[in-house]
Order: C-alpha cells, then structure tokens, then sequence
C-alpha cells in the first residue's frame, strides 16, 4: 500500500501509545480516522487534538473482545467512510507471574483483548476490504513475545504468539485468494506506552478477588522497569511500522537486537534442545530467581 491521502484507517486502541501515534501519521498522510478505545475521554482528545490540525476523525467507544462491538465499529466505519483502508488490530493489554497462578479471569481478560480483538477485527474488516478489491492492508500488533516465551509472561506470550500465527495464516489465505491486501505483524520489545497500566482498563466482572501473589508482584516490577527503560518511542515503532506497511514487510520487528534470542529458539527446536532462557543475555530485563 502506498498511497495513503482519502483512505480510510480504523485504529483501535488508539487513545494512547502506539495507537495514538498511528493516528497521528495518518493524520499527516492525509487519511480518514476512525478511532476506537475502551477509554472514552482519551480517545476523544486524541480526536480533537488531530481535528484541531485539520483530520476528519470518528470514534467509537468499542472492547475488541466483544464480537458485537467490532461489528459495530465495522458498521460505523461504513457508515462515515464508505470504505476500509487500513487496520490496525492494536489493543492490547498484559499481565505477569508463574502460569499456574494466572486466574482463570487473567486468561479471560488476556485473550479476549490481544486474541480475540484481533481475530473480531479480521472476520469483521476484511471482507470489506475484499470486497472493495483495492489495495488495502492489516497491521496487528503481537509482540517479540510472540517469538519467544519469556518466563512469568505465560498469559501474554499465549495470546501473542497466537497472533503472529494468525497473521501469517492470514497473509497465506489472501495470498490464496490474490487478494490485494497485505498483512503486517507488529513485534516490539519493551516500549514506554500506558500498557504498563493496563489493569486500569480490566472490567470489573474479570478481576481478581485475591490479592497479587508473589510472582505477579515481581513480573509487574520487571515489566514496568523494562517498559520504562525502552529506548525506542511510541511514535518510532508508528514510523517504522508505516515504513513496513509501505514495502509490504510483514515481521516488522523494531528492536533487532532480540533476534539472537529468537535465533536460539529456532535452534532449540531444529536441534531438540530444552528451550533456554531468552533473557540470558539481558539481565537488566530479565527477572530473579523467585524463592
């Protein structure tokens, strides 16, 4: 896809981090916006503050793990547009702590966001974009977790990998189909964005009635002192996303330097090894050894 100016992109998780600033590009390119979020109130200045520079933006106050209510962004979208462009299956949330001890209302809210948004987004956006027969192309944001398994991530690793499997499954049956429509995978490593606050957006009815255990306590220290000490930005994982959308990349991985740890994965597997610990060679992310 190259030509952005009149197209039409639908982002959801779009009040904050990589969501706003993939508005925000596609604000300066010229596109129509239709912006979708859980938070009502920051996903409206996030749209003001783009109309103020001159975007046309609609929004909608959509959970991605509601079936219904990405039909009823997909519907909206047609409603305002006419038309899909772009998506951006961004929302995503995160949890920590040794797998067994993850709830089963962990695994609820987990999957329903990253997987489930993602897979609602697919089944509802393109077959418009089929049926359009235009150019057009989905981004879905996974993870470098989604490459490697992480120990106290086993929640979000799960739903992660499920979605880079789903995007390259997606990208085989639009080849099947010569549809043109190209698929990116997002995998960042640890960026600064509001997913290290994700339980402030967690429904009341999937939270824990028992108080964070151990693991949990030291995975949410990690992970945030890890997401806190991201070098690269929200808004350079947006540009270079943009760059992979432009040259039909699908892996865009915009943090290179954890390719050893998914190359020693691979040869885990092709050389029957027992898996090792990805975060060998990062001790300032990885975490401790519990007691």
């Amino acid at each position: 896809m190259q030509d952005f100016a009149g197209k039409v992109a639908v982002i959801t998780g779009a009040a904050s981090g990589f969501g706003c600033e993939f508005a925000r590009i596609g604000a300066e390119l010229g596109m129509k916006l239709m912006l979708a979020d859980i938070e009502a109130a920051p996903l409206q200045n996030v749209a003001e503050a783009l109309r103020a520079k001159g975007a046309e933006v609609a929004t909608s106050s959509v959970d991605v793990s509601e079936a219904g209510d990405v039909e009823r962004l997909a519907q909206e979208t047609l409603d305002a547009y006419g038309a899909v462009h772009l998506l951006f299956n961004n929302a995503g949330v995160a949890l920590g702590g040794l797998i067994w001890e993850n709830s089963a209302k962990d695994w609820e809210w987990v999957l329903g966001v990253n997987l489930f948004g993602v897979i609602h987004g697919i089944r509802c956006f393109v077959p418009i974009m089929l049926a359009q027969n235009e150019p057009a192309h989905v981004v879905n944001t996974a993870s470098v977790a989604g490459l490697i398994s992480p120990q106290l991530m086993g929640v979000y690793n799960a739903s992660k990998h499920a979605v880079v499997t789903i995007s390259e499954t997606l990208y085989h049956d639009l080849r099947l189909v010569g549809a043109p429509i190209g698929v990116t995978v997002l995998c960042p490593a640890f960026v600064n964005t509001g997913i290290k606050d994700a339980e402030r957006n967690r429904p009341a009815s999937l939270r824990n009635t028992e108080p964070p255990t151990a693991s949990q306590l030291a995975a949410a220290a990690a992970s945030r002192k890890a997401v806190e000490s991201g070098r690269l930005s929200a808004a350079e994982v947006a540009e270079r996303t943009f760059a992979a959308i432009r040259s039909g990349t699908f892996y865009c991985i915009t943090h290179p330097r954890i390719l050893p740890a998914v190359e020693r994965r691979m040869r885990d597997i092709l050389e029957g090894r027992n898996p090792r610990d990805p975060f060998a060679d990062k001790p300032e992310v990885a975490v401790q050894k519990l007691p």
